[in-house]
């Protein structure tokens, strides 16, 4: 139990570093940085209520008997944020560029050997820069592409919908002539979605969206309270390499240890196996893909594959499988 001891007193010590980061900067108003304690009930209810987890959608059962469905999703960003900020530091550039050049091949390598699929959230200006990426994931003919809108960018700093819905649309069509598939499914750039992008999704006839919290097993999308036919397969901070194992240019990060993040993975996998439902992670190969940690995956994969009925599968393949047996309409 000692690791569970140092799991805990490490999450405690990100979460003070996250709401210190929070904590209102000086010479701003309160007014200014807590703006819901001056809205109205009709504001509150309008931004709570736009986007919510509707029905469950785990179903009966998985495909041959599986008691459990395994997505490994890669937000392979790269330096696209870096883009969208127009931050042209040379040094966090080539950082991206290690992401393509030795972190990605580590991870086909570890899913080539263990014979998996994987799902690759991609942004357009990622594969611009780094033009055999995506060859190198189809030719597996097992990975699934899908988007991470055109470089990154934040959602909520695009304020006009119509704007999004063209970032949108050019993204998907550069992915769709680089990986000969039209991608089905989206994860919010910067992990991020506004008010308009669910709308969006599905004026654009998306499968699945995979950005959302709101549980940790299969959803449809409520959009202003109606179901919106997209079925969200939600992500978790808990199962995401990102906060815990990055490095910043300025400081370590809060939880530098590959082996306790792993356990913890390990532990998530190991619950939602009894509950029989869906175990969702989210990795970056230019993070995972450091030879300090690729090992850590290959040996969760093994520890994965030695549990009985495992079905690994794309995110497609898991949000097509629930939304046919919800009886969902396409």
């Amino acid at each position: 139990m000692g690791y569970r001891v140092s799991i805990a007193s490490m999450w405690v010590a990100m979460l003070l570093a996250i709401v210190a980061a929070q904590q209102p900067q000086q010479g701003a108003t309160q007014e200014n940085t807590q703006p819901g304690r001056l809205w109205p009930e009709d504001q509150l209810l309008r931004f709570a209520r736009a986007v919510r987890a509707g029905r469950k959608l785990t179903p009966n059962r998985w495909p041959a008997g599986a008691r459990i469905a395994v997505a490994l999703t890669f937000t392979l960003n790269n330096s696209a944020s870096n883009f969208a900020r127009a931050d042209m530091t040379v040094d966090v550039l080539t950082g991206g560029e290690f992401g393509a050049r030795r972190g990605l091949p580590r991870v086909l390598d570890v899913l080539d050997r263990h014979r998996v699929p994987a799902t690759f959230f991609i942004p357009a200006t990622a594969a611009i820069v780094d033009p055999t990426m995506i060859p190198e994931i189809v030719k597996r003919q097992r990975h699934e592409v899908g988007t991470l809108g055109w470089s990154d960018e934040n959602p909520l700093q695009v304020t006009v919908a119509a704007e999004e819905e063209a970032l949108l649309l050019r993204a998907s069509d550069y992915l769709a002539k680089a990986s000969g598939k039209k991608p089905v499914g989206a994860r919010g750039p910067s992990m991020a979605l506004s008010l308009h992008t669910i709308g969006i999704l599905k004026k654009m006839r998306f499968l699945y969206d995979s950005t959302l919290m709101a549980m940790d097993e299969p959803y449809e999308v409520l959009l202003d309270g109606q179901p919106s036919g997209i079925v969200e397969l939600p992500v978790s901070r808990m199962l995401d390499d990102f906060p815990t194992l990055t490095a910043p240019r300025f400081g370590p990060a809060a939880l530098p240890s590959p082996q306790l993040i792993f356990e913890t993975f390990r532990d998530d996998f190991d619950e939602a196996y009894q509950e029989g439902t869906l175990f969702l992670l989210t990795l970056h190969p230019q993070f995972v893909g450091m030879r300090s940690r690729i090992d850590f995956l290959d040996s969760l994969i093994s520890y994965i594959q030695s549990k009985p009925n495992v079905w690994f599968a794309t995110a497609e393949e898991v949000a097509r499988y629930v939304k046919q047996q919800a009886g969902m309409s396409n």
